[in-house]
């Protein structure tokens, strides 16, 4: 923004001296977090492998036009979208597996495939709840309960309103609750604010 002598506005000097990482520094940092947040919105292997390659895709297209700023809300946005994509498309979708070499530069570096099912998988009644979900519900559930971001957080990556992520979220954990109701019976509904999936967790 010009100010009023016409002059541009400076650009601050850690923006105008940053230089973006490399793909593999950004893979290396970045995949496990990457992967752990598309295997909990698809709630399979192969859908979470395809939408973690994807959105490394998207990044390398475009890591040299990105702007210093959040860059784990820069990657939440590209595979919340990207799932929300597969979604919409999912009918004419065939998914594969990674070719072997982009396998190995996106598997984990020390998790065995023992510990990497324990870590991204959730109970398989609460996958299924969440599976039923509408995706929009799903995916503000997931990023509010599982990924732990704030509804301003939620907004910025979904592009929508912080009254959107609220009722999305609620409207969402109604339904989980619903589904899930039978694990705790007797207790009293989870009381507002905490997410069902805790709660699920707890009285399994």
């Amino acid at each position: 923004m010009a100010d009023q002598g016409g002059a541009p506005a400076a650009v601050p000097a850690a923006v105008a001296t940053w230089t973006p990482p490399t793909w593999d520094e950004v893979v290396r940092e970045h995949a496990d977090r990457v992967y752990r947040l598309a295997f909990r919105l698809s709630g399979n292997r192969a859908d979470a492998e395809d939408l973690t390659q994807e959105t490394f895709v998207r990044v390398f297209r475009s890591l040299a036009e990105y702007q210093p700023g959040t860059f784990e809300g820069w990657l939440h946005r590209i595979t919340t979208n990207l799932f929300l994509d597969m979604v919409r498309r999912r009918q004419r979708i065939r998914f594969s597996a990674l070719p072997d070499d982009a396998g190995d530069r996106l598997a984990s570096t020390e998790a065995g495939p023992e510990h990497a099912f324990d870590l991204f998988n959730l109970d398989p009644e609460i996958q299924a709840a969440l599976d039923a979900l509408p995706p929009d519900f799903r995916v503000a559930v997931v990023l509010c309960d599982l990924e732990e971001l704030s509804y301003e957080e939620i907004a910025a990556t979904l592009g929508i309103k912080v009254g959107t992520v609220r009722s999305r979220i609620h409207r969402g954990r109604v339904l989980l609750r619903q589904a899930l109701a039978h694990r705790a019976p007797g207790v009293r509904p989870a009381e507002p604010g905490v997410g069902p999936l805790a709660v699920a967790e707890v009285t399994a």
